[in-house]
This record gives C-alpha cells, structure tokens and sequence, in this order.
C-alpha cells in the first residue's frame, strides 16, 4: 500500500485524537490516521480507538453493517476492514459467523446472522472445499458441468443474501494455493486443481455481474504482489488462516473499496500535475522542445504511461483536470503543439494554470465541476505540494507518488481510488458532458439574465418508468449521489428490481438534452406506498446529477410525477429530508415545490416531513420540452 503516505508521530494523533470530545471531530481526526501507512500494531490500535468513538449525528461517514461468513480463520482482517472503511468514509460495523457455518447461518432464520440484519455480506471461502470432488481424470464436459453446479449452488446462496437480508452480497474469488500436479502441463489438463480453480473464478465473476453480486478478486491481487504474500501454508495448516495476517491491510482496503463504490463513496475526478508528472521538465524554462516526453526514452515514455492511463480513466467516466503552477498559455501550448503529448486539451474538463495556491485551485476545480472537494484525486510528484494539500484539503486523495515515474501508474492504479462496479453508457458519455458544460457556463456568462439563458439552452426531457434496459445506470445514480438526494438511502439493483415489479409504487427515470449535447439519465424519483395510506405516496428516493442543478428539471420533474400520481387515483405525495454532510441543496426543495411541513417524530437529527396534495398543485411553468422517451 505504498499510495499512503508513512504515518508520522502516530502514538502523539492518535493519543490527541482520543481526547477530542466532538464526535465528529474524533471520526474525522481518525480517518485522518487511517489515510496513512500503518504496521498491523497500529491498525489494532487505531481499530482499537475507533470502537471507542461515539457516533456523530450527521456524518459523513455512512454507517454499514458487514457480516463475513467464512471457511476460512477471519479475525485478524477485521480490524484492517473496519480502518480502512475510515479512508473511505464509511463506518463498518463487523459480525463473524463461526468457522465454516456460512451456509447454516444464511439458511437458518434464527441464526445470528439474521439477527445482527446486515446490509453487507462477505462469502471468504475456500477452493478445496468445492474443487475436491472431481478425479484428475475428468473430462472437460465433466468439469463444466461440476463447475455449473457449483456456480449455481453459490447463486443460491447469494440469493439468499439478496432476498433474506436485503444485503449487498461480495463474493470473494478463490485463491489458487493448490501446489502444481504435472507442472506446466496443469495449464491443459481439464481436471487439474489450477485449472478448475481458474474456470470456477471465471464463471463465478460473470455470474456475480449478472446478478448484482460485488467481485472481491482476491486472485488477482496475490497474483501482481505474489500469493506467498497472501497465503502462509504454515499459517493455514496451524490455524486454517488462508488470508495470511502480511495481506490483512491490502485485503481490508479491497472489501472497503467495494463496499465503499456501492455506497457512492468512489472518486470522480482526476487532477494532474504538469512539470514533472505529465512531462519530465519543466516547461516554463525548458519550453515545449524541451520536456521529456514520448517513445526512445525511459523517463519519457514513463510520463506517456501515466497520460495513457488518464486517457483510459477518462474514457470509463473519470473527469480529468489540470491543477499547476505556471503560465496558462505555455501550459495550454504542450497540450495543443507537443506531438508527444497524448491527452488533449479537449480531455481536460477544467484547466487551472496559474501561480496561486494549489489548495485554492482544487477548491475552485470542485466548484467548477460542482462537485465535492472529497471527489478529487490529486497527483503531484512535488511531496511539498502533497503535504500540503494532504494538511490543507483532508478530504481531497493524495497519493503518495514514487520517486521514479515509471512507477507512477502502478500506485495511481493500486490506491483504487475509481473503483467501479459498473460502466454504464452514461458513464462512457461523462467526460464530453463535463467539456459541454463549460460551454453552457460561457453561454450564462453572456445570457442577460437567468431565464434567457435557459431559453437558449433549448432543454427537453424523456422521461419513463425504470427498465431494465436503464437499471445499472438508475441504480448507480441512486449510490452515487449525495447532494440532491433527499434521503441518501442507498439501493442494490435487486431492490430496484423489487420496487419496478410492485405495480403500486411509481419509478421514474429523466433524461435532460440541450443545444450542447445529451447529459444521460441525469434523475431518479423513487414514490412508494406507505402501509395504512392507500392514497399516499413516499417520495423515498430523488436523486439528480449535480450536472443539471438550476436547470428547472426539479420542477418538470414534480411536474411529471404529479401528474402520474393524479392517474392512479393518489391524493398524496409525502417526502422526507434527512439531513447529511452534503446534502443541504435540497434542504428546502420541497417547500419551494409547495410542499407544506408536517410534524415528524423521531427520525436523523434536523430531519423533516413534507405533504402535497396532489389535486390543488399548480404545475410550475419550466423552459423544458418534454419527448418521447429513450430507454437507450
């Protein structure tokens, strides 16, 4: 985990963060620790404090409940799990089933499982108990069909997860520690242990896609860092501990990964250095022939690595900026004349080049992009400037940059700060959205006023039910979300799913075009029946990308939703508002609907009820054309 940063004076923080007595000031000074490069000793010790510290009211650090169901001895990855939650803001709570009862404590209702109602499930298992079966003769039909049956009985058992629990389900891939039965010869034969275990892997990893099931692969993580790092036969043949205690933090910082992109907590944005980082030199006095970049030289194709990496982040939904100290016109000229460079300046979504500080940049880039600070990942090779934004700007990722480039893109690619578990259309369309954007800024900036400007933009909306055609992307706007997102409540596609087969709840999905280009589903609006109100609905989620806030689709958007409420007969719409870190934007978003406050007992702290009925609301008058819908 070379990407953080040493831990320095670890024993003086943590002790000063101990003492603090706001609850979320101790969280935030422990998340503080977690983003740093701790021994085993001092996770223990950091997981130690962090059980110790109460909750805090309106955090943002999202609260999860983990049960890890295991063939294998777990106890030591717990503690590296629940810290390295903390450097993705979430704050995991852990059950462990006992040994090898992983399929008694799904099955059984009673078990402990059920009752500590966990909203994530781990399955860490074990190949030798599911590859033992077949002969070494076995034909390639014979292991197919084994490796069916197995597939299909880990299905199940997801299902179960899924349907019993309501849980996010990880299934974890099988490590290969089987010792070589006829050398490379293990590669072919049909039956062989490494070669069952490599389909099995296969096999599973589709399946888990197909059904909404997050992928731990363990398998290829041993396989980069070496599995003697990851796996101690000594260690597993005295206490069954497969995962061995060396690989605890890597394998923590995996499942919080995961977890952590369910729940919206990924990064969305990149922002690259120049001098030194995306060239070698500096352009400012080495001038554009100057800089080492590009093929027939070590240093510079180390630097056109990390540009092909950007450019492959960018072409999978990644925003790209520039934040550098030097002069905007030598800066925009490497991108627009080095024949070398591989990104362009119209991959850029917001360029900063100038000689003020780089954490007033950043802040400016998040606002630019509306954005928040915390989705940014800073690379710089300067470790002045990476201290300081790591002291200035906490919430902001920095990764600890190698001294030689060539090593830069294995540790940009190994912190996982993007990591996904989807890639939708929407997805592929984002960085050309952002570019669209500023042109939208600069036409505003001429517009006279507010009301022209949305005229000239020529907005028109499709809109429908969810399908499943448009369900990855609903379902990931819905956990990514966190500023207009009246709830925060978090949905796996299976809940989705759920809710589009009850004829009496009401999904919708908004798609916002305009004279710049197609913005994609940029809106959900979840409306569900409330027990005991037949003619009430629960607007339990709204969701609406930052990209297209102040562009009335809030107010088509009720409008369309009202309407469709009206032809079911519903003379209510009800909606919450539960208060976080970041969701402030849609504070008054229902008032400023028509919407009228209701009493609310219990409830998050500053939490609120709206009600409107649907029969006197006057529809609000908006600049957006309606079309058919594209379920594209």
């Amino acid at each position: 985990m070379l990407w953080l940063p040493p831990a320095k004076d670890f024993r003086g923080r943590l002790g000063a963060a101990k003492a603090l007595e706001d609850p979320a000031a101790r969280l935030d000074a422990l998340a503080v620790l977690a983003d740093a490069r701790l021994s085993f000793l001092e996770t223990i010790q950091l997981d130690s404090a962090l059980a110790r510290a109460p909750s805090a009211a309106g955090s943002r650090f999202d609260a999860v409940k983990l049960a890890v169901l295991a063939a294998s001895t777990i106890d030591h990855l717990l503690p590296p799990i629940r810290v390295a939650g903390l450097r993705r803001n979430l704050r995991i709570e852990t059950y462990s089933a006992n040994y090898g009862q992983y399929r008694q404590e799904l099955l059984d209702l009673r078990s402990g499982l059920h009752a500590f109602a966990p909203n994530a499930i781990l399955l860490s298992l074990v190949a030798r108990d599911f590859i033992g079966a077949l002969p070494l003769a076995a034909s390639a039909s014979q292991v197919d069909a084994y490796i069916q049956d197995v597939v299909r009985d880990l299905r199940a058992l997801w299902k179960r997860g899924r349907d019993g629990l309501g849980a996010i389900v990880i299934q974890q891939a099988f490590l290969d520690v089987s010792e070589p039965v006829f050398g490379g010869l293990d590669a072919v034969v049909p039956a062989s242990p490494s070669r069952i275990i490599a389909k099995l892997n296969f096999a599973l990893a589709e399946s888990a896609h197909a059904d909404g099931v997050l992928w731990l692969d363990v398998a290829r993580e041993a396989a980069r860092d070496g599995l003697n790092g990851w796996f101690d036969v000594v260690r597993w043949l005295q206490g069954k501990i497969e995962i061995s205690p060396q690989a605890a933090a890597p394998y923590g910082e995996l499942v919080a990964r995961l977890i952590g992109a369910a729940r919206g907590k990924s990064k969305k944005c990149l922002v690259l250095d120049l001098d030194n980082t995306l060239w070698g030199g500096v352009i400012g006095d080495d001038g554009i022939e100057g800089i080492v970049l590009g093929e027939g030289s070590g240093v510079g194709e180390a630097h056109l690595a990390l540009q092909r990496y950007a450019k492959s982040l960018k072409e999978r939904g990644v925003i790209l900026a520039i934040c550098s100290k030097n002069e905007m016109s030598t800066a925009e000229a490497a991108f627009n004349d080095h024949p070398e460079m591989l990104l362009k300046r119209s991959d850029i979504a917001c360029f900063v080049a100038n000689w003020t500080s780089k954490a007033d940049n950043l802040e400016f880039i998040a606002r630019q992009l509306n954005i928040g600070i915390d989705s940014l990942v800073f690379v710089d090779d300067n470790p002045v400037e990476r201290a300081h934004i790591r002291d200035a700007l906490p919430l902001v990722a920095v990764p600890e940059l190698p001294a030689d480039p060539s090593l830069y893109v294995r540790c940009l690619a190994s912190a996982g700060y993007f990591e996904a578990i989807a890639f939708t259309k929407e997805d592929q369309e984002r960085a050309d959205q952002y570019a669209a954007n500023a042109e939208r800024d600069a036409m505003q900036g001429e517009a006279g006023d507010m009301d022209s400007f949305l005229q000239q933009l020529e907005m028109s909306v499709a809109y429908g039910p969810v399908s499943p055609l448009n369900l990855s992307r609903v379902t990931q706007l819905i956990n990514k979300t966190n500023q207009f997102n009246n709830t925060t409540i978090r949905r796996t596609e299976h809940d989705v799913g759920a809710l589009m087969a009850d004829p009496r709840a009401i999904l919708l999905q908004f798609r916002l075009t305009d004279k710049f280009g197609d913005n994609g589903i940029v809106s959900v609006l979840v409306a569900v029946p409330i027990e005991g109100e037949a003619e009430t609905l629960d607007i339990s989620t709204w969701v609406m990308s930052c990209r297209v806030f102040g562009r009335q689709l809030e107010d088509e958007a009720m409008n369309i939703l009202v309407e469709a409420c009206r032809a079911r007969g519903m003379q209510k719409l009800r909606a919450d508002y539960n208060p976080t870190g970041k969701n402030s934007v849609v504070k008054e978003l229902f008032r400023d609907l028509g919407f009228a406050q209701e009493p609310l007992a219990g409830g998050p702290e500053g939490a609120t009820r709206w009600l409107l009925f649907t029969e006197s609301y006057s529809p609000r008058p908006t600049r957006i054309a309606r079309r058919s819908n594209n379920d594209d």
